[in-house]
């Protein structure tokens, strides 16, 4: 064998050994992610309710950010007007921080975990140019002094400094440029509807309210699909100019809903008064429901009060107006008028 000859087989020898070794960590990379794949997949994942418990300080000086436990609030002299307890989330919506959100997933009841939460992903990094010099004049006379807390054009600030007719204002959140530790526990995973109901709307409004699904069967008008024979049919036809009007056929569909019942906590809810459309969506959405029906409930024991006030409000009907109105509330004139005769003696 020549020399040239010898150093082509080498050659071939070497990139077949080349060749091996990275089929070789191709199938090892391949491997690693299908098992990565696996682990994601089993465990808790995106989508799913669960109740978790936590405490998030800065990682600098540990101010606390937010907890979920009491005892850690009234240590801190925190939220006296406010209830502490275990939040109930849905993974994948931004109701906790996504790394948080990706630390759970996978995870199961029971586990804990601890996770940095950068700056930028938590309340921002700190941006110099947020803090402005403004008149006085653009603040109330109670709140020009450092520290106070001011809302201007819609921006939330905090006073630096007041000097003379001016003010130094720093617009960025409090907690801006600072990285947060975030300690949590996965306490419960909800699989029960109308606790996934009240745990979305508690993540609005912190409102209990009573609620309840239902499966309506309704009557609806669907469009007739011509088969393909009848399409065949018409695409025969002489008379091109002419469409044939649409068929539409009266079926039974099923309509799962959630029945709320309105309270006034609810129907005087600024975020509800402004926001039920999105609210609404985000239940159907997250509960795979059909629609929302908010119900309030009127006329149970209103005894003769009640009748007294309804009867007021026919003060400007006609005899003919009453008796249709009375009619309309399934109501018996003529034992009506019993009930209030044997009420005046």
């Amino acid at each position: 064998m020549s020399n040239e000859e010898a150093d082509e087989a080498e050659t071939e020898a070497e990139t077949a050994e080349d060749v091996e070794e990275t089929e070789s960590e191709s199938t090892e990379e391949v491997e690693e992610t299908e098992a990565e794949e696996e682990a994601e997949e089993t465990g808790i994942q995106r989508g799913d309710f669960v109740t978790i418990a936590y405490t998030a300080r800065t990682v600098e000086d540990g101010t606390l950010v937010d907890t979920t436990d009491p005892e850690v609030a009234e240590e801190e002299g925190v939220g006296e007007d406010q209830e502490f307890a275990p939040r109930t989330v849905v993974l994948g919506e931004g109701h906790v921080f996504g790394a948080v959100e990706d630390d759970i997933v996978g995870k199961e009841v029971g586990d804990e975990g601890t996770v940095t939460v950068a700056a930028a992903e938590a309340f921002g990094e700190f941006d110099q140019d947020e803090v402005r010099t403004i008149s006085v004049d653009r603040i109330p006379e109670d709140d020009r002094y450092p520290g106070a807390h001011v809302d201007i054009d819609g921006e939330h600030g905090h006073v630096e400094t007041v000097i003379g007719g001016r003010a130094r204002v720093d617009f960025n959140h409090p907690l801006a440029g600072e990285d947060v530790e975030y300690e949590y526990e996965i306490l419960d995973e909800v699989e029960d509807r109308e606790e996934k109901a009240q745990a979305l709307l508690d993540t609005f409004l912190d409102i209990d309210l009573e609620m309840w699904f239902e499966t309506d069967v309704e009557e609806e008008e669907q469009l007739v699909e011509p088969d393909e024979d009848e399409e065949a049919d018409e695409e025969e036809a002489d008379d091109e100019d002419e469409e044939d009007e649409p068929e539409y056929e009266t079926v039974e569909v099923e309509k799962e809903t959630l029945y709320i019942e309105a309270t006034p906590q609810l129907t005087m809810n600024q975020q509800w008064m402004m926001g039920k459309q999105q609210i609404a969506q985000q239940l159907v959405d997250q509960l795979g429901i059909d629609r929302i029906i908010v119900q309030e409930t009127l006329g149970e024991g209103m005894g003769m009060g009640g009748l007294g006030g309804m009867m007021g409000g026919m003060g400007g009907m006609g005899g003919g107006d009453i008796e249709e109105a009375l009619e309309d509330e399934d109501i018996d004139a003529d034992e009506l008028v019993e009930e209030l005769e044997g009420a005046g003696e």
